[in-house]
C-alpha cells in the first residue's frame, strides 16, 4: 500500500519492504508522526522481517478476504511479532483486504464474522478495507495510532532512554510537529 497524499492510499504489491511516513491527526488534535514499515507477508521475506520489529509498538495484520491461507497465517505472524516487539505489548489490527472484489464477483474465503471472533479473542481491532477505494484503510491506521498514543498518555508506554520506539518532543528534521507526540525511527508497522 503507498501513500499518494495524505488522504488518497493506492495499492500496489509490496515487494521486499517499503516504507512510509504519515503524519496523523488524533482526537485532541496531537499529531503523530507514524514509521511505516510494509513487510509484505511473505514467507520468502521472513526472514529480514525480525529486524523491522524491533522498536515496533503497532503491526497491522493484513489478510486477503477471498484467501483463506493468508488468514490462517495471522496467528503465526501475530505470534511472531510478539516475540520480537519489545519493551511494550504491541497495538495490533487485524485488516482484511480486498473487499472491493466482492463486488466484482469474487468469492469471500473469511467471513466478517470469523475474522471479529479472532479479533475479540485476541483483543486486536478489527478492520476490512479496500485499498483500491480507501474505504477504511485511514480508519485502520487512525485508530492504531489513536491506541499507541492512548498508551503513552496513560503511562503504559513509557520514553525510555536507548529505546528508539517512541520518541516525543522537539525536531529540527520534524519542526512541523512542534512539541506534539511522534513516533519516529525506527518505529514500524509490520504487515502481511
Amino acid at each position: 500500500m503507498s501513500a499518494l497524499d495524505q488522504a488518497v492510499w493506492i495499492s500496489d504489491p509490496t515487494v521486499g519492504v517499503d516504507f512510509f511516513a504519515r503524519l496523523v491527526t488524533m482526537r485532541d488534535g496531537a499529531r503523530i508522526k507514524l514509521q511505516l514499515w510494509d513487510t509484505a507477508g511473505q514467507e520468502r521475506f521472513r526472514s529480514i522481517t525480525k529486524s523491522y520489529y524491533r522498536n515496533s509498538v503497532g503491526a497491522l495484520l493484513v489478510y486477503d478476504i477471498t484467501s483463506r491461507a493468508s488468514f490462517e497465517h495471522i496467528p503465526v505472524w501475530m505470534m511472531e511479532a510478539k516475540r520480537h516487539i519489545e519493551p511494550h505489548r504491541p497495538v495490533f489490527a487485524l485488516v482484511g483486504c480486498k473487499l472491493d472484489l466482492l463486488q466484482s464477483g469474487v468469492p469471500r474465503e473469511v467471513s466478517e464474522a470469523e475474522a471479529k471472533a479472532f479479533a475479540s479473542q485476541n483483543d486486536i481491532l478489527h478492520f476490512e478495507t479496500s485499498s483500491r477505494s480507501g474505504f477504511q484503510v485511514e480508519n485502520a491506521f487512525t485508530a492504531v495510532t489513536q491506541e499507541i498514543y492512548n498508551r503513552v498518555q496513560s503511562g503504559d508506554y513509557k520514553v525510555e532512554d536507548g529505546w528508539e520506539g517512541i520518541k516525543t518532543g522537539f525536531s529540527r528534521t520534524n519542526a512541523v510537529l512542534d512539541d506534539d507526540l511522534m513516533l519516529a525511527e525506527p518505529a514500524k508497522s509490520s504487515c502481511c
